[in-house]
């Protein structure tokens, strides 16, 4: 006992002494790496984060810039005046939402269908289909319940003093919206049922009385009838509906339709170079923007704490998608422990956190699907491109809440119909812009303006959108990966057939060779003389 009492110090004086051995030599292995950054290293990180860094910046500014100047109490001219280049961002924008709609539906689409045409492409489809709209769902549940955004303006009351439109009427108009009986026109005008008043005569019979005996009497009488009308702005919908009928024709029409798959590929390539172009003013857009929009701000503190609980409402939806409902599904298919799959993506999940970008996690998701979780190379090299295409739950979720919430701060009351719009635009859109920079504020634009919502309000959402966006992106990564394991589980009996096959087809062409192999023996024999060259 004395021994092991006395070994005890030693062991731990042994033990900090080895703890600090490798503090220190962590810390000068540190020191080196700092010491061997060249400037090109640093040019090249700023160079590569710049658009982010300038976002950043720009964002900080537009805050301090705002908050200097509200004690100089400017009047509603000069703020607009100030905020003039935010304008133009957002105009430039809202110029590309037609094209860039079309055209990436069209061509995202009419690729997919070519590549899924398996029953492992189909599941892939189904299973990024299924995600998207519970995405939408929660995203769409949380906002109505937590209600962030009370209503501060009083922009709309008037508007709906005036007309009520019925939920019958206002469903109608979503079914009719789908399918426009004039593109070209579903390009400015959306369809939306009027009431007018008409007046009918009524026959009223009257008996017996001290004026009339036996006659009849006609009185006049209103009624409310719903009239055909239009009202500014994107048909969404209805350019979303025909865009995925036209992308799946020419899909499957092969090489006859090979010409306008080409064509809507080089317009999707050209608006895409074009957003990226214009995303470098956007630092300059989003300064403005945001700093006049607080000096525009009558109750500072009550738009912080919408902007607080909206912040809380998005990482609670993106939590619950994330942390519930994916790991749900994995278990219920698989039988397996989400979270050990889980545990295996970790890097990729960090990486997408860190970068937002899926394009750039695609490579450590490759491998920490293959290596670490040992999901088949043949699933995850279809499955991840196809998810990189079409999976954006994050994005749905976050541009369905995002709407309402700006509803709701001026106060605007949804219908049915419009919330089923948000829906189905917002799943749309959210396709659509995959892979484009600052997809979220494109979508946005794409969102409101299907249900004519205020574009100019997304500066109240911008400050704490680089957040977001970096929690979307892992959503995201994390959706298309759980899809690759459960596409696997689907697939595991067509993926064993396919072994045995290329199995045999191994061991009958080695039958089939047409040489055989042979012995030094045999081959010293065949070279043997015949008798009659012998005879010779």
């Amino acid at each position: 006992m004395t021994q092991s009492n006395g070994e005890n110090p030693q062991r731990s004086h042994s033990g900090l002494h080895q703890i600090r051995a490798g503090i220190q030599s962590r810390s000068l292995l540190a020191k080196k790496r700092v010491e061997n950054i060249k400037k090109d290293e640093v040019k090249g990180f700023f160079m590569k984060n710049a658009f982010v860094i300038l976002t950043i910046t720009a964002v900080i500014t537009g805050i301090i810039l705002g908050f200097s100047l509200r004690p100089y109490k400017l009047s509603y001219r000069e703020v607009k005046y100030f905020s003039f280049p935010g304008e133009l961002l957002m105009r430039m924008l809202q110029m590309l939402v037609l094209p860039l709609l079309v055209s990436s539906l069209i061509t995202g689409i009419a690729s997919l269908d070519r590549r899924a045409s398996g029953r492992m492409g189909m599941r892939a489809v189904i299973y990024y289909t299924t995600t998207t709209v519970i995405a939408v769902f929660i995203g769409i549940v949380m906002v109505l319940i937590i209600h962030p955004g009370k209503g501060s303006k009083d922009e709309f009351t008037k508007q709906q003093q005036i007309e009520q439109v019925s939920p019958a009427d206002a469903f109608l108009d979503l079914i009719r919206n789908m399918f426009p009986p004039n593109l070209v026109e579903a390009c400015t005008k959306q369809f939306k049922t009027h009431y007018a008043k008409r007046v009918i005569q009524v026959t009223v019979t009257v008996n017996d009385t001290i004026f009339l005996q036996n006659g009849s009497q006609q009185i006049a009488q209103e009624e409310m009838i719903p009239v055909p009308g239009s009202v500014n702005g994107i048909n969404a919908l209805g350019l979303v509906v025909f865009s995925l009928c036209f992308g799946l024709i020419i899909g499957n029409m092969g090489e006859q339709g090979q010409p306008l798959r080409d064509f809507f590929d080089c317009l999707n390539e050209a608006i895409m170079r074009l957003v990226a172009i214009i995303m470098w003013y956007a630092p300059v857009g989003i300064l403005f923007l945001i700093a006049g929009k607080i000096v525009e701000m009558d109750d500072i503190s009550a738009m912080g704490g919408q902007l607080g609980m909206y912040t809380i409402t998005v990482i609670s939806g993106l939590l619950i998608h994330a942390i519930i409902v994916l790991p749900t599904l994995y278990f219920v298919i698989t039988r397996k422990n989400p979270f050990l799959f889980i545990a295996g993506l970790l890097q990729a999940l960090v990486t997408a956190l860190g970068t937002s970008s899926s394009s750039a996690t695609l490579p450590i998701t490759f491998k920490c699907l293959e290596e670490n979780n040992k999901v088949d190379k043949r699933v995850t090299r279809f499955v991840l491109p196809v998810g990189a295409t079409i999976n954006m739950d994050g994005t749905a979720l976050y541009e369905a809440l995002a709407a309402i919430f700006i509803a709701q701060v001026n106060d605007y009351d949804l219908n049915f119909g419009q919330i089923l719009t948000i829906s189905i635009t917002a799943t749309a859109a959210s396709i659509g812009a995959a892979g484009i920079p600052q997809a979220g504020l494109v979508t946005m634009i794409i969102v409101l303006t299907s249900v004519g919502l205020p574009t100019d309000d997304i500066s109240l959402i911008i400050a704490v959108d680089w957040f977001l966006d970096r929690l979307r992106t892992t959503t995201n990564v994390l959706g298309d990966s759980i899809g690759a394991g459960i596409v696997e589980h689907l697939s595991r009996h067509e993926l064993r057939v396919n072994d045995l096959e290329l199995g045999n087809q191994t061991v009958d062409q080695t039958e089939k060779k047409p040489y055989h192999l042979i012995s030094p023996e045999n081959e010293y024999e065949n070279e043997k003389p015949t008798p009659d060259d012998t005879k010779m």
